[in-house]
C-alpha cells in the first residue's frame, strides 16, 4: 500500500518526478529551504500557481489583537503572527510574450530534487507553450547554511525546437497576496493583509533592494538581490516600487544559446537598527558572498561535516532511511542558523501555528540537536534565556514565583488565548530544565552552565514550589495544570508534569550548590534549596494498585470512556469534531502522556509497570497530535513490541512525506522528524542516558530492518554504534574509555578496540490493541 506515490523512494534525496496541483501546497513545504535565519518554501520559481506562497525570517512577526468573546485576568491580550517577509524566490519568464505556467499549453516532464548531501533544491521542466513553442528550464536554488543571511538560485532557459525571444523577470515582491485558510483549524495560521509597509526602494544595474515595516511589531526588513547574467547578446532594465523590484533581462535565443542567470539574495532585519543600518547590513551581505560556485561549495562542505556526525544508517527498510535523513536535513534547517531565536513548530517551512514556538523545542528537538550539532542546541537554549524577563513578568502576573514560560510565542510573551491548554501547561519550564540538564550532561559545557543553565533552573524551580504545596500527609502536590495530552486539561498530579518538576527541583539545588557565586547572585539560599530538595522528595506521583498502572493524573482512571467504537473514522482528529469539555472528561488521550514520562523520567517506573502502563494507554490513545508517534514507538521498542515500535516509527518517519494529518500544506512537522531520530536511537537502539552515569542501551530490531547504526557524542568521546538483528558492536574512535550499559550489563569501550555484544530476546507479551480505526499501518503491509 502506498498512501502518497509523489515522490520516490532514494537513500539521498527527496524526488517528485511529476506535477500535481493537489499536491502543490505539501511539496513547498517539503522542498522548503532554510538555516533556521532565512526559510524559502519550495513555491515554484515563477510563483504561479502555487499553493501557499512563503518567504520567513525567523523572529519576525507581527503583532494582533487576540479576540475574547469574554475576556478575563491573566489572558494575554496580543499575539504574535509570522508573517510572509519579502519574496525573493521569483523568477517570471515569458517566451516570445507568452508567460511560462505549467498550468497552460503542454507539460512534457516536471522534475523536482531535494538533494540532502548539496543542501539544494533542483527543478527540471520540458514545456511547450500555447504558441507551439518547446522549451527547457532548469534552476537550482539554496539558502546557505554557512552566509545565514544570503540565499541563491542559478536559473537556466533553453529553447529547443527554434528561435524564440525569451524574457527574464527577477522580482523582489512584498506583501504577497495570500489563499484563505481554515478558520476551523486551529493549527492553521492566521494571515495579515499587507504586513508590510514601504519605507524604502532603490536600483540600479542588476541589483535592487526595498526595504519595509511591519505596521505594529515595529521590525524593519531589508531585502536585496543582485544578478550575474551570461548568454547571448541579452538587454537588461532595472526598476523598483514600494513593494515591487524588478531586473528584466531579455534576449533572443536559439537552440544550443541557453541563457543562464544567477540571482543572489541577501535579507536582514532589526527592531533597532536605523533605515541605513539594515541597508548597510543587507548590502554587507551580499558583498560578502562567494559567488554562485562558492556557495555550492561551502555548502556541501557544511553538509558533508553534519552527516559525518549525525548520518543514521538503516537497511531493510528503504523508506525509513530515506525519511530519517529527510528528517535530520529538516531539523537541521530550523536551527542551524537560528543563532538567539527560536526554533518554531513548523521550522521556517511555512506558517502554521503562527509560526510559534512550543514545548516541541526542548523535547523533542534540542535532544537530537544535543547529540549531533551541540551548538545548535545551546543557541535555542540561549534564546530561552533571552527571554526570562518576559516569563519572570508573566509569572508575576499570575502570581507565581519564578519564570512561568509561554505554551506559544515568537517573542517570548504568551500568545495563547486559550489558557487551559496554554497558561496551564506549566509543564513547559521543566520541559526547558530537561534540555539544559541534558545538554550540560552531554557536552560538559560547564560555563554555558555556570551562565545561562543555572538562572533557567533556578527560575523554573521557583515556579514549581510555588504552583505546589504539600498536603497534610506532607506529599507535594501540583494542581489544576495540564500535561501533554491536550485532551485534558486542569488537572491534579499530572505524573509526566510532576516528575519533571521533580527533576528540575532537584537539578536546580544541585546546579546551585556547585556555582555558590551564582547562587547569591540570584539571591538563593540554604533554605530555598532545601525546599526544593524537600519538594522534590515528597513529589506525589499517583498510582492505581487495583488496576496496577499509573494514572495520567488523579482521577483520570476514573473517567468515562470514550466510545471509540461509534466514533466515525471522519471525526478524527477529534478536537475538530467534539467539544473540548467532552474530551476533558473521558478517558482518551490525544497524545502520549504518561507514555512519555516513562521515556524521560524511565527511572522512576519498573520494568512491569512499564509494560502494564504502555498497554493500557495504547487502547485510549489516538494520535490526534504529530507528537505521539515516536514516543510510542520508543516504549514499545523498550517492553517488547517490536513490530509495532516499527509501525510507529513509520509514521512518526512519514508524517509530512505522506501527509499524515492532512495540513503539511502549512508546514513540516518538525518535532515528529525529530521524533524520527528518537525512535530509532532511543527506541530500536535503546538509548538511555537518565544521569552524569554510563549510557544505556537496550538495542533491538523489528524483523523488517536488518541493520541501524548512528553515531553519538559524549564530552569529545565519539561512540559508532552498529545493530544488527543478533548482536550490537560499540566502537569508539575519539576520546577516553566509556562506560556503557548494554541490556543491563556494564561494559567498558576503548578506543580503537570495538566491543561486540550478542541481544537477548525480549520477554514475550501479548500485543496490545489500539483504538478502533486507530492502529499505525503495518510496515509489512506498506511495503507489499
Amino acid at each position: 500500500m502506498i498512501l502518497n506515490p509523489s515522490f520516490t523512494v532514494d537513500p539521498w534525496c527527496i524526488r517528485a518526478t511529476s506535477f500535481d496541483l493537489n499536491l502543490l501546497a505539501q511539496t513547498e513545504s517539503v522542498f522548503a529551504l532554510s538555516n533556521g535565519h532565512i526559510g524559502w518554501r519550495g513555491n515554484l520559481d515563477e510563483g504561479e500557481p502555487s499553493g501557499l506562497p512563503g518567504s520567513y525570517l525567523n523572529g519576525v512577526w507581527e503583532q494582533r489583537r487576540l479576540p475574547y468573546a469574554e475576556a478575563g485576568y491573566g489572558y494575554p491580550e496580543s499575539g504574535q503572527t509570522v508573517i510572509n517577509v519579502t519574496d525573493g524566490k521569483l523568477i517570471r519568464l515569458l517566451i516570445d510574450d507568452e508567460p511560462f505556467d505549467i498550468r497552460y499549453g503542454e507539460l512534457h516532464t516536471h522534475e523536482q530534487v531535494l538533494d540532502l548531501r548539496a543542501g539544494v533544491l533542483s527543478r527540471s521542466v520540458d514545456w511547450t507553450s500555447p504558441a507551439g513553442r518547446r522549451i527547457r528550464v532548469t534552476s537550482v536554488r539554496l539558502v546557505s547554511l554557512v552566509q545565514r543571511a544570503v540565499a541563491a538560485i542559478a536559473y537556466d532557459v533553453e529553447v529547443l525546437d527554434g528561435p524564440a525571444r525569451v524574457v527574464v523577470q527577477s522580482e523582489l515582491v512584498a506583501n504577497e497576496q495570500m489563499p484563505p485558510t481554515d478558520d476551523n483549524d486551529p493549527r492553521a495560521s492566521s494571515p495579515l493583509d499587507s504586513p508590510l509597509q514601504s519605507e524604502a526602494h532603490s536600483s540600479h544595474a542588476a541589483w535592487a533592494e526595498l526595504l519595509h515595516c511591519t505596521r505594529g511589531s515595529q521590525l524593519r526588513i531589508g531585502c536585496a538581490m543582485d544578478h550575474v547574467v551570461t548568454g547571448p547578446a541579452v538587454q537588461q532594465d532595472v526598476a523598483s516600487y514600494p513593494d515591487l523590484a524588478r531586473v528584466t533581462v531579455t534576449a533572443d535565443l536559439s537552440p544550443g544559446q541557453p541563457l543562464h542567470l544567477v540571482k543572489f539574495v541577501g535579507y536582514g532585519w532589526s527592531s533597532t537598527r536605523s533605515l541605513p543600518g539594515v541597508r548597510a547590513q543587507v548590502a554587507g551581505a551580499l558583498t560578502a558572498a562567494t559567488g554562485w560556485d562558492g556557495l555550492l561549495a561551502e555548502q556541501r562542505d557544511y553538509l558533508d561535516d553534519f552527516w559525518d556526525r549525525a548520518d543514521v544508517e538503516v537497511e531493510g527498510d528503504a523508506e525509513i532511511q530515506q525519511a530519517v535523513r529527510f528528517a535530520m536535513f529538516h531539523v537541521l534547517q530550523a536551527g542551524a542558523r537560528a543563532e538567539g531565536k527560536a526554533i518554531p513548530a513548523k521550522g521556517l517551512t511555512g506558517p502554521g501555528y503562527n509560526g510559534h514556538t512550543f514545548w516541541d523545542t526542548e523535547t523533542f528537538v534540542l535532544p537530537v540537536l544535543t547529540y549531533t550539532s551541540p551548538d545548535a542546541a545551546a543557541h535555542a537554549l540561549r534564546w530561552r534565556h533571552a527571554t526570562l524577563p518576559a516569563a519572570l513578568d508573566r509569572a508575576a502576573h499570575l502570581g507565581l514565583r519564578g519564570a512561568a514560560f509561554p505554551w506559544r510565542t515568537i517573542a517570548g510573551e504568551e500568545c495563547s488565548s486559550y489558557w487551559p491548554a496554554g497558561t496551564a501547561a506549566f509543564h513547559i519550564a521543566a520541559d526547558i530544565a530537561d534540555a539544559v540538564v541534558r545538554y550540560v550532561r552531554v557536552t560538559g559545557d560547564t560555563e554555558f552552565e555556570r551562565t545561562v543553565g543555572v538562572e533557567l533552573l533556578v527560575q523554573t524551580a521557583r515556579l514549581w514550589h510555588s504552583l505546589g504545596h504539600h498536603d497534610d500527609t506532607g506529599r507535594f502536590r501540583i494542581d489544576g495544570v495540564t500535561g501533554p495530552d491536550e485532551y485534558s486539561a486542569i488537572a491534579d498530579n499530572n505524573v509526566y508534569t510532576n516528575l519533571m518538576a521533580q527533576q528540575n527541583l532537584q537539578a536546580a539545588a544541585d546546579t546551585t550548590h556547585r556555582y555558590p557565586e551564582r547562587a547569591r547572585d540570584l539571591d538563593v539560599d540554604d533554605e530555598e534549596t532545601a525546599a526544593w530538595r524537600d519538594a522534590a522528595h515528597g513529589m506525589y506521583v499517583p498510582y492505581d494498585d487495583e488496576q496496577g498502572v499509573h494514572p495520567q493524573a488523579e482521577g483520570f482512571l476514573e473517567h468515562q470512556s470514550w466510545d471509540f467504537a461509534a466514533t466515525d473514522a471522519g471525526n478524527y482528529p477529534l478536537l475538530l469534531h467534539f467539544p473540548y469539555f467532552d474530551l476533558y472528561r473521558r478517558k482518551v488521550t490525544k497524545q502520549a502522556d504518561l507514555v512519555l514520562a516513562m521515556y524521560l523520567r524511565g527511572d522512576a517506573f519498573t520494568t512491569e509497570q512499564k509494560a502494564r502502563n504502555f498497554d493500557y494507554y495504547e487502547a485510549i490513545t489516538v494520535r490526534d497530535s504529530s507528537l505521539s508517534a515516536c514516543i510510542q514507538s520508543v516504549i514499545a521498542a523498550e517492553v517488547g513490541h517490536l513490530g509495532l515500535a516499527h509501525d510507529y516509527l513509520g509514521e512518526a518517519a512519514l508524517m509530512d512525506l505522506d501527509n499524515l494529518e492532512h495540513n503539511t500544506r502549512d508546514g513540516l512537522h518538525i518535532a515528529s522528524l525529530a521524533g524520527t531520530w528518537i525512535a530509532l536511537v532511543g527506541g530500536l537502539g535503546g538509548m538511555r542516558h537518565h544521569d552524569d552515569g554510563a549510557l544505556v542501551f537496550g538495542p533491538r530490531l523489528p524483523e523488517g530492518i536488518t541493520r541501524l547504526a548512528f553515531t553519538l557524542f559524549l564530552r569529545g568521546q565519539r561512540l559508532y554504534v552498529e545493530v544488527t538483528q543478533g548482536s550490537a558492536r560499540y566502537s569508539l574512535t575519539d576520546g577516553a574509555p566509556m562506560d556503557v550499559v548494554h541490556h543491563g550489563h556494564p561494559a567498558q569501550v576503548i578506543a580503537g578496540q570495538p566491543l561486540q555484544l550478542p541481544i537477548p530476546h525480549p520477554t514475550p507479551r501479548p500485543t496490545p490493541t489500539q483504538p478502533a480505526g486507530r492502529a499505525p499501518v503495518h510496515r509489512r503491509l506498506r511495503r507489499r
